[in-house]
């Protein structure tokens, strides 16, 4: 075709899946006149700046293997390479064990970065959200590119090193929060953005959440530790505790110390919208403003928050209101009686738009349905079905009972603006107008922000020296601080007054010494 092997080097690094952009051709005429003529000497050069082909397979390491963030390493193994695991209970991670079962085994992930450093590209970090920073850190300052399931992490101060440390290190980052790369949070902030509802003044966003313990009095009862499960480790950073299966696999996220409840979970997905669309940046306060079951322990089982949020550039000042252990959509004043806020019933969302071929149809798509107006207005109910027996399997049961709780209750955010609303879904999806009849023959504004490919390959891109991902780092870390603020005064009588700037509560001296962890023996962050 007329060009030596650094150019032919170059057209790989500018091109994927048959697309490029202004950013990859300036790239790629930047690397050329860099490069020397040899191929091996260039291929070594663009090894050294930090390039990987698109088409070259990233080399995987996961710290988790059960759970959810099995999800996560199917979805990454997809199209890339899974070579070593991690997981401190041999009996939740044993079927992402036998699936990927050439990949190198561990229990503490120290030992495995250390032992691959030269084997792996990037790491997977789906542990109890107590750990994140620790791992992520340590996965960060050998150079690995890292993905790190939400929120991103247990506490501010943590938030604050990972985003200094991304920036250090040079490394592609994201935030497991999917809803950021759905098409229907794309859509809602270029509909604010348009003026459609006019200027916003209030965010409510609620969720089912908990449906775990919260609220309890008193700490489990101790119990045997399972011969499969290494209990010290899986406490890493925190304080020793006698062991107990309410904490884990699943439990752990009502404790204060392990976990940063109902609002930790769900918030960096529901306020993913909001997030994005009013550009909100740091909050002036928080208050917990009502809770259910106060604890010295956990998170409550119910609870409302508000934040307050000043104005960024012509956005007026915000208040977003958070309700978690919702099991009906919210009372808010002016949504007319009947109408459906939050996700779609099921049945009446739609997948992606016609054409779409996405990788992960969780996130991309789900664009409001016309067919929607095309349902009858009285449907014949559902009849109730036998519910199926629960699995056999330990780790399909723990699967299947939190998908039964999981799914009762309601998710989501209303816009309130000035001329209108707006609603979406748990992950920004089925976004729409309120009344819902202007949805029926509305057209969406012209699409301003880039689409996503679906929120791993997102990240794998970045990888591979492609656009940062949506939720990188620099966005996600400043997003998660204001949701562990928010964590925080549940604990906490009053409003909370936050300068982000001097990262200190100004008026409680109590909730600062909880912006820091604090590492046991043997423990640090680097």
């Amino acid at each position: 075709m007329g060009y030596n092997s650094a150019e032919f080097i170059v057209q790989e690094a500018i091109v994927e899946h048959n697309t490029f952009n202004r950013r990859y051709f300036f790239y790629g005429t930047l690397l050329a006149s860099a490069l020397p003529a040899s191929g091996a000497a260039a291929k070594s050069t663009l090894k050294a700046m930090g390039y990987k082909s698109p088409n070259e397979k990233l080399n995987i390491a996961s710290i988790g293997a059960g759970g959810k963030a099995a999800g996560d390493i199917r979805g990454c193994g997809q199209t890339e390479n899974i070579v070593a695991l991690c997981d401190v209970d041999d009996t939740r991670a044993q079927n992402i064990y036998k699936q990927f079962d050439k990949a190198t085994k561990y229990k503490d992930f120290r030992v495995m970065l250390d032992k691959e450093a030269d084997n792996i590209d990037a790491v997977i970090v789906t542990i109890p959200d107590f750990m994140h920073a620790t791992a992520a850190m340590w996965a960060m300052e050998r150079g690995k590119h890292v993905f790190v399931q939400k929120p991103l992490a247990h506490t501010i101060w943590e938030c604050r090193q990972l985003t200094e440390a991304a920036a250090k290190y040079k490394v592609a980052t994201q935030m497991g929060n999917q809803g950021y790369s759905n098409e229907g949070t794309r859509q809602c902030a270029e509909m604010i953005w348009a003026g459609e509802i006019g200027n916003v003044t209030e965010v409510h966003a609620w969720t089912n959440r908990p449906v775990w313990p919260q609220g309890l009095a008193d700490l489990p009862a101790e119990a045997p530790v399972p011969d499969t499960f290494d209990w010290n480790l899986w406490q890493g950073i925190s304080g020793p505790r006698p062991y107990s299966d309410k904490y884990a696999p699943f439990n752990w996220r009502g404790f204060f110390d392990y976990g940063c409840g109902a609002l930790g979970d769900m918030a960096c997905h529901i306020l993913g919208a909001p997030n994005m669309a009013l550009k909100l940046g740091s909050p002036t306060s928080v208050e917990c403003i009502r809770q259910e079951g106060r604890s010295k322990y956990y998170y409550p089982s119910k609870s409302v928050i508000r934040f307050n949020f000043p104005a960024r550039g012509a956005m007026p000042a915000v208040k977003i209101f958070w309700y978690d252990g919702i099991q009906e959509q919210p009372d808010i004043p002016g949504v007319a009686k009947g109408e459906i806020l939050g996700d779609l019933p099921r049945g009446r969302g739609q997948g992606p738009r016609p054409g779409q071929q996405p990788r992960e149809s969780q996130v991309i798509g789900q664009v409001f349905p016309k067919s929607y107006f095309s349902d009858p207005p009285q449907a014949a109910p559902v009849q109730p079905q036998a519910q199926q027996p629960l699995p056999s399997d330990a780790n399909a049961r723990i699967d299947a009972q939190v998908s039964r709780m999981i799914s009762v209750g309601s998710n989501g955010s209303l816009f309130v603006g000035e001329k209108g609303m707006i609603t979406t879904g748990t992950y920004g999806e089925n976004t729409r107008l309120l009344p819902v009849e202007k949805m029926r023959d509305y057209e969406f504004p012209r699409e301003f922000l880039t689409r996503s490919p679906g929120h791993y390959r997102d990240w794998i891109r970045a990888c591979k020296g492609g656009d940062p991902a949506c939720s990188n780092f620099a966005v996600s870390a400043p997003f998660t601080e204001w949701i562990s603020l928010g964590a925080l005064a549940l604990r906490f009588e009053g409003k909370l007054e936050w300068d982000s700037e001097r990262m200190r509560i100004t008026n409680n001296a109590e909730a600062n010494k909880l912006i820091k962890p604090t590492f046991r023996k043997g423990w640090s962050l680097t």
